[in-house]
């Protein structure tokens, strides 16, 4: 079966999205060691951009200028969310960051909001990221900080373009022409920086493997479901990524979870699921 004939409902394809990045992040933690976080960005969007073309083949010459306009954009903004956020990685823990980094979606969230219930969900999500992030250390690396709060409002930028030009054009096209643009602007970094000349047969395979489950998965899956689900329910359900940043470290480096952790993954969940619910209810 091709990948663009698998059809997955969008709530699903969320879940696999988010379950295919946490399991990529363990394979880059594994990575900056060897090639930095600028060569493992560029060898995770450049391989994912050359995976996606060989899947989706997009005709460049039928892109319209209304497409081009929305898709430059998006690819860019995706490009430097990696970077940003593995150079973030590279200087605080994983979890605050992701937990950070949430701030783009959630404010995407709360202004695309219409009616009192969502608001809820969207303080029951914000109070787990409360939970979740390690208040109590005084050693963290401010740079690193604003790195991934500068990773969460380009995330928040790549939800809203996501979902305009996912109406526009076919999500496989849109993803590929999207991760060239993104390859454009951050391969170059990786060069400069000298990581991809400390590849090795070994390296590039992770490199794949990196790319299949940070990138050519999840965005293709990701953008399925923007295509049918509203910016602010997306970002709720997105709030699931600081809880399983949690459980991947738990289950790959043997982290264990404290009690608020724990809480905050169980709102987390709660939040998510209500706000699919009560979106589905509107729509029925």
């Amino acid at each position: 079966m091709k990948l663009k004939q698998i059809n997955i409902p969008p709530l699903p394809a969320v879940l696999l999205a988010i379950i295919s990045v946490q399991s990529g992040a363990a394979i880059a933690k594994g990575l900056f060691p060897a090639i930095g976080a600028a060569g493992t960005a560029s060898l995770r969007i450049g391989i994912s951009a050359l995976i996606l073309l060989a899947v989706y083949r997009p005709n460049l010459k039928k892109i319209t200028a209304n497409q081009w306009r929305l898709v430059i954009p998006y690819g860019l903004s995706l490009g430097a969310m990696n970077l940003i956020f593995y150079l973030s990685i590279e200087r605080i823990p994983i979890g605050l960051a992701v937990t950070l980094e949430f701030i783009g979606p959630l404010l995407v969230a709360v202004l695309g909001s219409k009616r009192r219930i969502d608001f809820f969900w969207v303080l029951l999500a914000a109070a787990g990221i409360v939970l979740i992030a390690p208040w109590s250390n005084n050693g963290i690396d401010l740079l690193g900080v604003l790195f991934a709060l500068l990773a969460g409002a380009l995330w928040a930028a790549y939800i809203v373009l996501g979902g305009k030009i996912s109406k526009i054009m076919k999500g496989g096209d849109a993803v590929t022409i999207g991760m060239l643009f993104a390859s454009i602007l951050i391969v170059p970094f990786g060069i400069l920086g000298n990581g991809l000349s400390n590849l090795t047969p070994q390296l590039l395979g992770l490199g794949i493997a990196l790319a299949l489950l940070s990138s050519a998965i999840p965005f293709t899956l990701e953008m399925k479901a923007l295509g049918q689900l509203p910016a602010r329910t997306f970002s709720i359900l997105m709030s699931l990524e600081p809880a399983a940043a949690s459980i991947c470290a738990f289950l790959f480096l043997q982290e264990y979870l404290t009690f608020n952790e724990i809480l905050a993954v169980i709102f987390v969940v709660i939040a998510s699921a209500g706000s699919t619910i009560t979106s589905k209810k509107m729509n029925s």
